[in-house]
C-alpha cells in the first residue's frame, strides 16, 4: 500500500512540474489584437519551464516565472492578417487566423448584452445575411469574485460575423463595429463583457469601492462562500416554495382550462392588451388564465405563422387549440412564438395563456403587437375583448437576491483578466440599475473609469456611453424623476476627459426598457469614436449641449457648444418652465434665436 501511494505521489508531483503550456482563453483563434501596440502573449507554464513563440517572423522564448506565467511581448504592428501563433514547450499549441486591428470593450447591462437574436425582427435582412470575417466577437463569461481579482475565464471563444454567429453578437456592439470599418476598412474586435441588471457599482475595484462606506459591509459579507451559498439557498426554496404552491393550488391546472371544449360562460369579460391594474383593484398575484376566440378562413389554414403577443407580466405559457405553443419564465424578452402548418384550423380557434404574476402588477403591456403573422404576411389581431379567470391568488414572491450585482464582483471576473490585452477603448451601455440613487452615479463612474484606465495602463482610454433612453408613461405634468436625475449625472461624466456620450433620449419605446432601435445607438457611440479616436474631424458626433446661461431681466439666453448643424428649427419649442428664487416652476416660451435658445415667463 505504502509502494502504491509512493508512485501515486510520484506521478503527480511530476505532472505537476511538467504541466503543459496553456494560454488565457481569448487568446485564442481568431482573436483580434490591438494594432500600433506592442504585441503581449502570456499564458500557463511549470515554472522555469522554456516557452518558444514564434510570430510571424518573429521568435522569443521565455522562462516561465514561479507563479506559473510566462509572457513575450512582440514590436506593434498594422492593421493585417491573418497570421499564425506557435508556442512550443513541453506540449505545442497553435493559435490560428489572427487578425491585426482595433479592439473595443463593450460593457454594461443588459441594453449591451441584449443580442442580435432578440432584434431579427427588427433587422431582418441584416441577421440574415450578415457577413464580415473581419468583424469579431469574444463574449466573457458572465460570473463573478468578491474574493480576488481574476486571471482568466473559465471559457470562451472568438466568432466572426456570418448568419450563422449574428445571433450571438451584441446589437449595439455589431452596429457600432460595422459603422468603423465601413469607414477605416481594418479589423474590428468586439469583447462583449456586459450582464444585464448590473449596477456601476458591480464593475468597480475593491480599492475604489472603499471610497463608498455604505458598500464595504455587502463587499465582507460576499466574500464569505457560506454566506453566498445561503442567499444561493434562499432564492432557490423562495422559487420551490412559490412556484410549489402556485402550481398545486392552480384551478387551472387541475380542470385543464389550457384544452378546447371548456365551459367559460362564467369567465369574466375585459378589453385587452392592458394591466390588471385597468379593470380590477383587486387582482393579487397568482395564475391568471386569459382566453379569446379568432376566425381562420380556408385560404389561411395549412400556413406556418409567428404568435407575437407584446409583452407579458411576469410569464406566460401558450397555447392554441389546446396545443402547447412556447412559454416565456420573466416579464422582458418580447414574445414571439412559432405557429406549425397544421395548428389552426377554418373556422373557430381558441388562443388561451395561463399568465403568472408575481406581484400584483400582471397583465399585457400596452402598444405592443398582439396578432398573428401568417407565412403569406397576412395579420389575425388578437387586441379587443378577452375572457379570464383566476386560478389561484397568492401572495407576492420574496424578492429574488441577485449576488452577481453585488460591488466588485463583475470587475474581479469580468474585467480585471482583460488588463493583459490591449485594447482601443470603451464602450459603456448602462445606469437603468443606478436610477434609484442617481446623486451618486458621476462619482462611481469616475472611478470606474479610473480602475479600467490604470489597469489598462493608458489613463486617457476613450470611454463613450450611452445615455438613458426615454422609458415610462409620459407624465402630462412636470415631477421629479430619478431617470431625468440620472441622465443629467451622465451629462456631467463629459468633464472626465477622452468622453462622449450618445443621446437616446429620442430612441427609447415609453413601454419596454429595452429598446430595438440598437442600431442608431450603435451609429451614435461610432460617431464619437470617429471623431474623436480615428481623427474624422468633419464628422458632427453631438448634437447641441448647453454650454451655458444668461439672466437678462424676464428671461434666460441659452448658448451651446456643437451648434454645427444648428439648433432646431421650431419656432416654438414645448416643455420649457422657468422658476424664481422660491422655486416655484410656472410654465414658459421658448423660442429658436440664431443658435440660442431665449426662455422668457
Amino acid at each position: 500500500m505504502r509502494s502504491l501511494i509512493l508512485i501515486t505521489f510520484t506521478a503527480l508531483f511530476f505532472q505537476l512540474s511538467h504541466a503543459q503550456v496553456r494560454l488565457p482563453k481569448y487568446i485564442s483563434n481568431g482573436i483580434v489584437l490591438q494594432r500600433q501596440k506592442p504585441i503581449k502573449i502570456w499564458g500557463y507554464a511549470s515554472p522555469g519551464e522554456k516557452v518558444h513563440v514564434n510570430f510571424i517572423k518573429s521568435s522569443v522564448t521565455a522562462i516561465t516565472k514561479k507563479d506559473s506565467i510566462w509572457q513575450v511581448t512582440f514590436p506593434a504592428l498594422e492593421a493585417g492578417g491573418p497570421y499564425k501563433l506557435t508556442i512550443s514547450a513541453s506540449n505545442d499549441v497553435v493559435v490560428d487566423d489572427i487578425l491585426i486591428g482595433d479592439v473595443w470593450i463593450c460593457s454594461g447591462q443588459s441594453n449591451m448584452e441584449l443580442p442580435m437574436e432578440r432584434l431579427k425582427d427588427a433587422y431582418a435582412d441584416v441577421y440574415k445575411k450578415a457577413t464580415n470575417k473581419k468583424i469579431r466577437q469574444f463574449t466573457v463569461p458572465k460570473n463573478y469574485n468578491f474574493n480576488q481579482a481574476q486571471q482568466d475565464f473559465s471559457q470562451g471563444s472568438w466568432i466572426d460575423v456570418s448568419p450563422t454567429h449574428i445571433k450571438d453578437f451584441s446589437g449595439v456592439a455589431y452596429f457600432f463595429a460595422k459603422e468603423v470599418y465601413d469607414k477605416e476598412k481594418i479589423p474590428i474586435g468586439i469583447v462583449n463583457a456586459a450582464l444585464g441588471g448590473s449596477p456601476a457599482q458591480s464593475w468597480i475595484s475593491e480599492h475604489s469601492i472603499n471610497k463608498f462606506p455604505e458598500y464595504q459591509p455587502m463587499v465582507n459579507l460576499y466574500k464569505s462562500a457560506a454566506y453566498r451559498d445561503s442567499i444561493k439557498q434562499y432564492n432557490d426554496q423562495r422559487y420551490k416554495n412559490w412556484y410549489g404552491k402556485l402550481n398545486a393550488t392552480d384551478t387551472g391546472l387541475m380542470l385543464k382550462w389550457n384544452m378546447t371544449g371548456n365551459d367559460r360562460s362564467d369567465w369574466s369579460k375585459t378589453m385587452m392588451p392592458a394591466l390588471w391594474s385597468a379593470f380590477s383593484q383587486d387582482m393579487k398575484p397568482g395564475a391568471i388564465w386569459m382566453h379569446r376566440t379568432f376566425d381562420i378562413n380556408k385560404k389561411q389554414i395549412n400556413k406556418s405563422g409567428r404568435l407575437f403577443l407584446g409583452c407579458i407580466v411576469d410569464a406566460d405559457s401558450v397555447y392554441i387549440n389546446g396545443k402547447f405553443v412556447g412559454n416565456t419564465k420573466y416579464q422582458y424578452p418580447p414574445r414571439k412564438y412559432d405557429i406549425a402548418n397544421d395548428l389552426l384550423v377554418e373556422g373557430k380557434n381558441e388562443i388561451t395563456i395561463r399568465v403568472i404574476d408575481e406581484n400584483g402588477k400582471g397583465g399585457f403591456v400596452k402598444d405592443k403587437p398582439y396578432e398573428i403573422v401568417l407565412e403569406n404576411g397576412e395579420k389575425i389581431m388578437l387586441g379587443g375583448e378577452w375572457s379570464y379567470k383566476v386560478g389561484t391568488e397568492m401572495p407576492k414572491i420574496e424578492p429574488h437576491i441577485f449576488i452577481q450585482w453585488k460591488p466588485i464582483g463583475l470587475y474581479n471576473a469580468m474585467i480585471h483578466p482583460l488588463f493583459h490585452y490591449s485594447v482601443k477603448g470603451v464602450l459603456w451601455y448602462q445606469g437603468e440599475s443606478n436610477t434609484g440613487k442617481p446623486q451618486e452615479y458621476h462619482t462611481l463612474m469616475s472611478n470606474l473609469i479610473s480602475d479600467w484606465r490604470k489597469g489598462w495602463k493608458q489613463m486617457d482610454l476613450p470611454f463613450y456611453y450611452v445615455q438613458l433612453a426615454n422609458f415610462m408613461e409620459v407624465k402630462n405634468e412636470p415631477q421629479e424623476s430619478n431617470w431625468a436625475a440620472l441622465r443629467q449625472q451622465q451629462l456631467d461624466m463629459l468633464n472626465i476627459n477622452n468622453t462622449g456620450m450618445a443621446v437616446a433620449i429620442d430612441l427609447g419605446e415609453w413601454n419596454d426598457i429595452h429598446p430595438l432601435n440598437k442600431s442608431e445607438v450603435g451609429r451614435r457611440l461610432a460617431l464619437h469614436a470617429l471623431k474623436n479616436t480615428y481623427k474624422h474631424q468633419e464628422i458632427v458626433a453631438s448634437g447641441p449641449l448647453v454650454k451655458r446661461h444668461i439672466l437678462q431681466k424676464n428671461k434666460v439666453i441659452l448658448e451651446f457648444h456643437h451648434t454645427e448643424n444648428g439648433i432646431g428649427k421650431a419656432d416654438e419649442l414645448r416643455h420649457f418652465e422657468l422658476a424664481g428664487d422660491d422655486r416655484k416652476y410656472v410654465k414658459a416660451k421658448a423660442m429658436v434665436s440664431g443658435k440660442k435658445i431665449v426662455v422668457t415667463s
